[in-house]
């Protein structure tokens, strides 16, 4: 198990950490998601053998924010 922190940038409400803890939440691979609105990141606990960093950025960036 690895943990990333992803600097995102865009999210601004619940609705906005809803969307993306439940997009990544459906990756196979990613154990847990928490996002931190005030610093504007996402802590991502996954399996690296199942899931890449790049899978995630995208499931972000398709909810329409912007992965740094």
């Amino acid at each position: 198990m690895e943990t990333v922190t992803l600097k995102v940038e865009g999210m601004s409400c619940q609705h906005c950490v809803n969307a993306v803890e439940g997009s990544l939440g459906k990756l196979e691979g990613v154990s847990t998601v928490k996002v931190e609105l005030d610093k504007g990141t996402v802590n991502i606990d996954f399996d690296p053998e199942k899931v890449t960093k790049d899978k995630m950025k995208d499931a972000i960036e398709d909810q329409g924010y912007d992965v740094l």
